[in-house]
């Protein structure tokens, strides 16, 4: 059989969707010796990837998501090859591409919390026609996890039959437990001068920063020897540093920006916890990485996440409570025998979610349309 895949967002460099989509085209590198495939890139992807055998081939496309390239060269070259199957990784997929597909629904965040990047009648109108069109026409939809697939029901009247959970995974080997001079030094490195609980993620109005930043900051009129870190870009979304002002936690919040893979790695091992308030997530490979360093978690008890965390593996507060975020935050620091509790279950519940057992269920989703 012969089947494209959609690497525009592929990279090692991202967590999220990029990051499933390298370990996907990763893992049928090597374990798949059936089939073909045909992966469609975007500069600088495509001149930085490296065929691995006669049966992968790359083509450059250059196509953004939601652009007019998209939905015309990108639609031509899909056509112009004979192909078995398409797998979308993202729901943007060409309005009139009606040859089999799948495609995998990561979340549907836009529909519930749209943000700024879609204030705008028209944006709004491209997000909604082309979600609804490809899942639509796709002959299975692969949700991430049970609440996204109840959303993709409820939200975009699939037939539940159409469905596939295949959970969000993690490769162990990706991640390493930094050593105690390790940690000091990053520490060192980012005047980092005390312990800190630790946020990695975008700073999106979803992802909810803003009560937990007020949060922190009751938490310090408490107990003053902990920092709070926050890792990754600012994107559109000032009013996080605003915020930080405005609670005048210049000295105490620190905002990293974008880090290497290896300093992901030291402040994910030096953390004394990671916190994760956020309103709405399809899956968050976050936790899982938290898991994978043995880090005690406290996070939302909605959307997903109780789902991948529930309260035998993390400590769950309400996110629209800046009080409750602040009570989950003291219990999962202070709370020893909790946080051993806790350490000593992730260890069972991350084999739950093992890479080799995702996209084994991948590839046999690709055989069984095949018959």
């Amino acid at each position: 059989m012969k089947i494209w895949i959609d690497c525009r967002m592929y990279s090692t460099h991202f967590t999220g969707i990029w990051r499933y989509v390298y370990e996907l085209v990763s893992y049928l590198e090597s374990h798949d010796t059936k089939n073909e495939y045909v992966l469609f890139f975007n500069e600088p992807h495509f001149s930085n990837y490296n065929v691995p055998s006669v049966r992968f081939k790359k083509v450059l496309i250059n196509a953004k998501h939601y652009s007019y390239k998209e939905q015309t060269i990108f639609l031509y070259k899909l056509y112009k090859e004979k192909l078995d199957l398409m797998h979308f990784t993202h729901f943007n997929a060409p309005l009139f591409y009606f040859r089999p597909s799948i495609v995998t629904i990561h979340d549907l965040t836009l529909s519930f919390y749209p943000g700024k990047k879609m204030t705008k009648h028209h944006h709004r109108l491209a997000y909604n026609l082309t979600i609804k069109n490809i899942t639509k026409r796709a002959v299975k939809i692969i949700a991430v996890s049970a609440h996204t697939k109840k959303d993709i029901i409820e939200i975009l009247n699939v037939p539940e039959e159409k469905i596939e959970v295949v959970y969000e995974w993690i490769n162990k080997s990706d991640f390493f437990e930094a050593s105690a001079d390790e940690i000091e030094k990053l520490k060192l490195n980012f005047n980092l001068k005390k312990d800190y609980i630790f946020y990695v993620g975008v700073l999106r109005e979803h992802k909810n920063l803003l009560r937990l930043i007020k949060a922190y900051s009751e938490l310090l009129k408490e107990w003053e020897d902990i920092d709070l870190v926050i890792a990754w870009k600012e994107d559109v979304y000032l009013e996080v540093r605003n915020t930080i002002i405005n609670e005048k936690l210049q000295k105490n919040v620190h905002l990293l920006g974008f880090v290497s893979e290896y300093d992901l790695n030291v402040l994910y091992s030096g953390a004394r916890a990671m916190i994760y308030p956020s309103l709405y997530e399809g899956f968050w490979l976050p936790v899982l990485e938290a898991m994978a360093h043995s880090v005690p978690v406290a996070c939302s008890n909605i959307s997903s996440l109780p789902e991948i965390a529930g309260e035998n593996w993390a400590v769950l507060f309400n996110p629209l409570s800046i009080e409750s975020i602040k009570s989950g935050i003291k219990e999962v620091i202070n709370n020893k025998t909790l946080r051993k509790r806790l350490i000593e279950n992730w260890l069972k519940r991350i084999n739950d979610f093992s890479w080799e057992k995702m996209w084994e269920q991948i590839l046999n989703l690709y055989n069984k349309i095949e018959k």
